[in-house]
């Protein structure tokens, strides 16, 4: 019962300190498919997005893994802002056409990209002008991701519009604390199975 409390305790810690790091870097994450595509794609395609963003640094790590799609990749990038969190359609604010070496013309595939939000090179000039500056699409994003109103959206020739997207958002320290809490219950409940003969089959 004290191992027990002592973890309860270290993970409350733990949240505690994902919710004041929020400085820079940041980790958003998406869950890509079809449904959340608007409007919504008939597709079993799937896949996950990780976007490690640091405004301070001017620096972006983009990675995905997408699989099962019916269409052959024809282009991929992050858009921005949509008008609600999680819902609509934006622009795109990233690399035109693509992100630099997005594997393209296949069905699943994985991306790992560092980018360099300084550079003109990164964004789509649309959106620079729109944002008047490079350093003005750089915190035009990072406030887009912040708000969860920015997606990562991978196109293909079935769907040209998208056929898997997902909302970039920082999991909830709490999703993290339940998650927690939940295995430790089931780790007590295990134990007490154990040493209770009465409870075995």
């Amino acid at each position: 019962m004290k191992r027990l409390l002592c973890l309860v305790v270290f993970m409350i810690a733990m949240v505690g300190a994902i919710q004041t790091s929020h400085a820079a870097p940041i980790n958003y994450f998406a869950d890509l498919d079809g449904p959340s595509e608007s409007p919504p794609v008939a597709s079993p395609g799937i896949g996950t997005a990780q976007v490690l963003f640091d405004l301070d640094a001017h620096f972006m790590q983009v990675d995905a893994v997408f699989s099962g799609l019916l269409g052959t990749t024809t282009a991929s990038h992050i858009h921005s802002a949509t008008a609600v969190p999680g819902i609509g359609n934006a622009g795109v604010a990233t690399q035109v056409p693509t992100f630099a070496g997005f594997p393209l013309g296949v069905t699943s595939g994985t991306y790992h990209q560092t980018f360099n939000t300084g550079l003109a090179s990164t964004w789509n000039p649309t959106f620079v002008t729109a944002q008047g500056s490079v350093a003005g699409a750089e915190a035009a994003l990072a406030a887009s991701l912040a708000a969860g109103t920015a997606y990562f959206n991978i196109h293909t020739s079935f769907a040209p519009g998208g056929e898997i997207r997902g909302f970039l958002t920082v999991p909830e320290p709490t999703t993290i604390l339940l998650l927690g809490l939940g295995l430790m219950g089931l780790a007590g409940i295990r134990r007490t199975d154990e040493n209770d003969p009465s409870r075995s089959a």
